[in-house]
């Protein structure tokens, strides 16, 4: 492939990264603010949904990216955010497609909370561990002087602050808790799509001229993470309403964080930005066609059993 993009930043300023910042913001507040803990508590009682979610998020997802990149032979730049985006947590989309899929909504909730605060060790780790197994990718990791450290507590900051925030205001007022979620929810995916929408429209002319690498990319890389992540929960034996929420889980990631992310860190280099701001459109437009799919086939009947989620 074309190695244009490894040579290609989509430059930012400090305000509309700050933007991006804020955004993120209100992503992780409303999941927190939708966090009942007693559900998330219901959840851990039998904990091996949540384990499977964990083990597809963080472990099956980032090695089969990395099977992927060996396949597509992409730039270094796409190929590293193809592993950024499987190294965040599940996107906060997710509690509602699953709900739409007919899955089970409150394990959906319980990992997405496990998994945001898993990520503040987990997608640094994955991260900088995948992406130096790559001479290419470890040696653009080595240019850009990335430190896991510092990595670590950029994603702590990105979403252990908010999460508090929303899980505080939902201990101490849950009838306010209840007012907030709904509107910080569609306020944030609204102002998320708007956001990722001028950067595509601003840098349209790079974006026309690698789709094909994006798409392809984009595309088998989240209907993997759907395949993948509906298996492993199969062949662990876990019920169909439980299969699509880790399914879905695990094909939606929080592309707002490798955003920010990848302009914080990696001076909005071409390759990543642009696989990272493509997921957050496709995981979306992925997930709710799966769940209207689902939706038509009740949980229990043969088709529902026996298919595995379409890319």
């Amino acid at each position: 492939m074309n190695g244009g993009l490894d040579a290609i930043d989509l430059s930012f300023d400090p305000g509309t990264i700050l933007l991006l910042n804020v955004i993120i913001g209100l992503l992780m507040l409303g999941v927190a603010l939708g966090i009942d803990l007693r559900e998330v508590r219901r959840t851990l009682r039998s904990p091996k949904g949540p384990i499977i979610g964990l083990i597809g998020q963080f472990a099956i997802l980032p090695a089969i990216t990395f099977v992927l990149i060996g396949i597509l032979r992409p730039d270094p730049s796409v190929a590293l955010g193809m592993l950024l985006v499987a190294s965040c947590p599940g996107g906060n989309s997710s509690n509602l497609v699953t709900h739409l899929a007919r899955g089970n909504t409150t394990l959906s909730i319980g990992m997405t909370a496990l998994s945001t605060i898993a990520a503040v060790v987990m997608t640094p780790l994955n991260f900088t561990f995948w992406g130096s197994l790559r001479p290419d990718t470890a040696e653009l990791l080595r240019t850009i002087s990335i430190s896991p450290t510092e990595l670590a507590v950029t994603v702590g900051l990105l979403l252990a602050v908010p999460v508090a925030i929303g899980l505080a205001i939902r201990w101490r007022a849950p009838a306010l808790a209840d007012r907030l979620v709904r509107p910080a929810k569609v306020l944030s995916v609204a102002a998320l799509v708007v956001f990722i929408a001028a950067a595509l429209a601003t840098n349209l002319d790079v974006f026309v001229a690698y789709i094909g690498v994006v798409l392809l990319a984009t595309l088998l890389h989240n209907g993997l993470g759907l395949a993948f992540g509906y298996g492993a929960a199969r062949l662990a034996g876990l019920p169909e309403t439980d299969r699509r929420a880790v399914s879905i889980e695990v094909g939606m990631q929080n592309s707002a964080l490798a955003l920010a992310l990848i302009f914080s860190f990696f001076g909005g280099l071409g390759g990543m930005a642009l696989i990272a701001a493509w997921w957050g459109v496709w995981h979306l437009i992925s997930g709710l066609a799966l769940a209207a799919w689902w939706s038509r086939r009740p949980v229990g009947t043969p088709a529902a059993v026996a298919g595995a989620p379409g890319g």
